[in-house]
């Protein structure tokens, strides 16, 4: 392994961190707003797909940075 692929995975590792944090904000965020009576809705549901676009991103950065092992 070069150089070169350890700071690309250690980047990757790095963003991961970083999509994640977001990830629980965003958690945080949605359940903070939906204690709240008369919440918007509208602001809701576009945190909720803000969540799933991260969560895809995890995912696919997670299958990146640790491969797959075959039993």
């Amino acid at each position: 392994m070069s150089n070169l692929d350890e700071i690309d995975r250690q980047e990757k590792r790095q963003l991961l961190i970083t999509l994640e944090n977001e990830h629980a904000a965003l958690d945080q965020e949605v359940t903070l707003s939906t204690a709240q009576s008369g919440y918007d809705q509208l602001h809701v549901s576009r945190l909720k797909k803000r969540k799933l676009l991260l969560k895809d991103l995890i995912v696919q950065l997670r299958s990146s940075v640790v491969p797959d092992v075959i039993a």
